[in-house]
């Protein structure tokens, strides 16, 4: 049978405990020397073959020993509970890396790999830095980098022609940074965020 098309494009929230930037972006090893953190990919326009995939959101997040790229992750899938079955179906396809795309690869790194959880979804723009909450499991809300002698705000951006995740993304600080999973929990609130446009053809 020939492979199903897909296609996600919209924006995707990133966080983790690293130093701001982190370093794994330049292929550096992670601040703490492990990697705890994911990504929420909000989707503006999607399908799955015909299994319409606009304006859901999922996410991912996980706990690494070590730098991503050396496995043994633990990690835990979210899926915006507004989605119905076909749209739940084809989300657990792609977070478990069965139909390519950067799930994949990530999944080559986990030893476990749990849920999805259904959650309920907010996304929130308002104030030209995204805010993140699903349901009671995870929160995103993000703050500009403060230059600790001036005190002004810094705008700083990253490009990565090679990017897996996204080619472009603002840099950023968490305010709040938490996931409460039995099986991925931490909160490094105060460290790396980052969000930028996403945009995935598979197969």
């Amino acid at each position: 049978m020939d492979a199903v098309k897909w296609m996600l494009k919209g924006q995707v929230v990133i966080a983790c405990n690293c130093d701001y930037g982190c370093p794994c972006n330049v292929n550096g090893r992670p601040t703490t020397g492990k990697c705890e953190g994911g990504w929420t990919w909000a989707i503006e326009k999607g399908a799955y073959g015909d299994v319409p995939l606009d304006g859901l959101t999922i996410g991912q997040y996980a706990n690494w020993p070590a730098a991503i790229h050396e496995g043994n992750g633990v990690a835990v899938s979210f899926i915006d509970e507004r989605a119905d079955k076909p749209q739940r179906q084809a989300f657990e396809t792609l977070l478990d890396g069965k139909a390519g795309g950067p799930w994949a690869i990530f999944r080559n790194t986990y030893r476990e790999l749990h849920g999805p959880r259904f959650v309920r979804y907010e996304v929130l723009d308002d104030t030209k830095l995204p805010r993140v909450v699903g349901g009671d499991s995870l929160e995103v809300e993000m703050s500009y980098i403060v230059n600790p002698v001036t005190g002004e705000t810094i705008h700083p951006r990253i490009v990565l022609p090679e990017g897996l995740i996204v080619k472009e993304a603002a840099l950023t600080a968490t305010r709040r940074f938490h996931v409460k999973d039995e099986h991925v929990k931490y909160d490094h609130s105060g460290r790396y965020g980052a969000s930028g446009f996403f945009q995935y053809f598979g197969p």
